[in-house]
């Protein structure tokens, strides 16, 4: 079949949580049936900023394991570790040597990384300058027609396409430029305590995300401290960003329409409402925790060097038409 080809990746570091899930992998889900899909575990994104080994192990196949439990079929797409897939760190150095400075200092994610509490105390890395130049080598390592991302990895999408552009110009038509798929505005899940911004594994608060881990007492206490808006009443609207948020979650971890749940709690409190949001969490999350379980370490990794082994001809190929182009001796 002769489908558009998708490609996305999660880092394997912080924990995962519902943010990613309802933001990300629960809708790759539903695009693996429509499209030629490659879903990767990217840990040389991860070591982009310091990684404890042994953590760093634990949390790529953990990656791997969600990815399965959320409906990821490697029957109908490929799984895989970044780095078991040498080209696109090869990619990435020849994208280097093509790509502006001035074109990675303006990069809105570097700014935040490069003074965030993870990366403050010591010397910045080439790395976490060099991380959209690895990201555009992963997408265009495969001819990737559309990126799924949120609005906040736009910039990377730009700068891949304008690195594919500038290839393209240069040595001949060699990439397909892709197209971000950008997700619906309901599907951005803020913090549980600041929702102005999104929900984030490295935030420094746990009480920021609801890990795809946490056990049900633990869910049941963050939804609880979880924020508010002024007033009590249960409305879906911007003037109420925190009660939105919450709103959202609910909403799509019970597949009913926020409207509903406006109606549904009209009259009623906060106190009401969070009590049943948690219910739904919980009863989300023991159905889907019970199916990582399910999968142990060395499946997994049959899975993902599978996957690895069902790219690996792609990124070849894509390698070598690179290589020749530019006038490396093959």
């Amino acid at each position: 079949m002769n489908r558009q080809r998708i490609f996305s990746g999660i880092q394997p570091s912080g924990n995962l949580h519902l943010g990613n899930y309802l933001g990300a992998i629960k809708n790759w889900v539903k695009l693996q049936d429509e499209y030629d899909s490659i879903f990767c575990v990217v840990d040389l994104h991860a070591i982009t900023v310091p990684q404890n080994p042994e953590e760093l192990r634990k949390k790529t196949l953990e990656v791997a394991k969600i990815y399965l439990a959320a409906g990821i079929d490697p029957e109908k797409c490929s799984i895989f570790i970044q780095s078991h897939v040498s080209e696109h760190t090869e990619l990435m150095w020849i994208l280097n040597t093509i790509t502006k400075i001035p074109e990675l200092n303006k990069m809105t994610q570097f700014k935040d990384k490069s003074v965030s509490s993870d990366v403050s105390n010591i010397s910045i890395g080439a790395g976490l300058l060099n991380y959209p130049v690895l990201m555009a080598a992963d997408i265009l390592l495969y001819d990737t027609n559309l990126v799924p991302v949120g609005e906040d990895q736009l910039q990377h999408i730009e700068i891949t396409r304008t690195l594919a552009k500038r290839f393209n110009k240069r040595f001949g038509e060699t990439f397909v430029i892709p197209e971000p798929y950008i997700q619906k505005e309901g599907m951005r899940i803020m913090g549980l305590d600041d929702p102005t911004k999104k929900m984030s594994k490295s935030a420094s608060s746990e009480y920021n995300y609801i890990a795809l881990t946490d056990d049900e007492e633990t869910i049941r206490k963050k939804i609880k401290k979880a924020v508010t808006d002024s007033g009590s009443e249960i409305v879906y609207c911007d003037d109420k960003p925190a009660l939105k948020n919450l709103i959202n979650i609910y909403s799509l971890l019970s597949d009913t329409p926020p409207k509903e749940i406006e109606k549904k709690y009209e009259n009623k409190g906060y106190a009401d409402f969070k009590s049943d949001l948690a219910d739904v969490a919980v009863s989300f999350m023991k159905p889907f925790q019970k199916k990582m379980k399910e999968y142990d370490d060395e499946k997994v990794l049959e899975i993902l060097r599978q996957g690895a082994e069902r790219v690996r001809p792609l990124a070849k190929k894509k390698l070598e038409e690179v290589k020749k182009k530019i006038g490396f001796v093959i």
